[in-house]
């Protein structure tokens, strides 16, 4: 697995893209800058291939504003209410970069940082790639010192894996998450609104109008934010918040756990989730406005892919009974996200 060139910042450092490829051409790419998954291959009923996330094709349109596309988002990925937290007794004022909120670790979080990679050699024959982020005590006012690595690993059976670890000498919040926007009919092929959607979950953190968290949590309702039966994402949308979409709390459960399901009735993709993390993202894609060009030399419009961001209570400096995630000095951080692709039987 050898990096071809993928741009230069305006420091002057390179940019890489590493191809994790299985021999029926599917796979992904991933890049340095912000550990972006800028594409991800994989097969229909039929067999054909084709790449089901947001993105783009050269570095350019990473470096301006854009949503998020494939990257990991974070020191804390969410919204942390107010862009204000304590520790301690002290407080730590945040970049206001989502009015009022400080949102996925702030204006140059881990999504904007060129990490640094080193392809692994696994027992199974998996491509892997492992990229490293040092994070520097008070960046983006957060505290501490972080050292952060994400694996990635594509396996036969046409899963994504995401490892994350971290470790920390002060204490510190700390929540990463993928911000990989699907289309399982493929990128740039229109609205995921026909795509049917399931979340394992019985609540949700509810939010104010600018999308902050409340510090509470509410049960499900149906018609709208309830998906433990599968439901058509474009029917729920009049009934979700300003249809955005919710964070949901996980059920408490040991290890990897299927927590989603997306399915695709078109092309036949199937998409599930499981992770151990505590907390699950669903965002409609509401805010894309025709104003990018992905890949395919279409514009995406609202709700041209969806996002199922596994990670922790975003707020918890601020709410920790809803959930903590101070990483403390001599504790490791490990999480694991596993997308798994197969297609509906014909």
């Amino acid at each position: 697995m050898s990096p071809t060139p993928f741009g230069r910042l305006p420091n002057g450092e390179n940019v890489e893209a590493y191809d994790l490829t299985l021999p029926d051409g599917s796979g992904c790419r991933i890049i340095t800058l912000g550990a972006i998954v800028t594409e991800l291959r994989v097969p229909d009923k039929q067999g054909d291939l084709a790449d089901v996330v947001l993105g783009f094709d050269r570095l350019a349109p990473y470096l301006g504003p854009h949503p998020y596309f494939g990257a990991i988002a974070g020191r804390v990925a969410g919204r942390i209410t107010g862009a204000t937290f304590e520790i301690d007794g002290r407080a730590y004022p945040l970049a206001v970069n989502n009015p009022p909120n400080h949102l996925h670790g702030g204006v140059m979080g881990f999504s904007h940082r060129n990490w640094s990679a080193t392809p692994l050699t696994r027992a199974d024959g998996a491509p892997s790639l492992r990229l490293e982020y040092h994070s520097p005590n008070g960046e983006e006012g957060d505290p501490g010192n972080v050292d952060a690595a994400v694996t990635y690993t594509f396996t036969k059976r046409h899963e994504l894996i995401l490892e994350i670890e971290a470790v920390t000498d002060q204490s510190t919040p700390f929540s990463l998450t993928q911000h990989a926007y699907f289309n399982l009919q493929g990128e740039g092929s229109g609205s995921i609104e026909d795509h049917r959607l399931q979340i394992l979950a019985e609540t949700y953190a509810p939010t104010d109008d600018h999308m902050g968290l409340l510090g509470r949590r509410a049960p499900v309702t149906a018609p709208g934010n309830d998906f433990n039966q599968t439901q058509r994402i474009g029917d729920a949308l009049p009934h979700l918040h300003k249809q955005h979409g919710d964070l949901y709390f996980l059920p408490p459960r040991s290890g990897l756990t299927q927590v989603a399901r997306v399915e695709e009735p078109i092309s036949g993709r199937v998409l599930n989730v499981r992770t151990d993390e505590p907390c699950l993202q669903f965002y409609t894609g509401v805010s894309l406005d025709d104003s990018m060009i992905g890949k395919s030399g279409q514009p995406y419009a609202p709700y041209a892919g969806l996002c199922l961001e596994a990670e922790g209570y975003p707020d918890g400096p601020n709410s920790p009974a809803l959930g903590d995630i101070l990483l403390r000095p001599g504790q490791t951080y490990r999480r694991t996200t596993v997308y798994a692709f197969s297609t509906l039987p014909n």
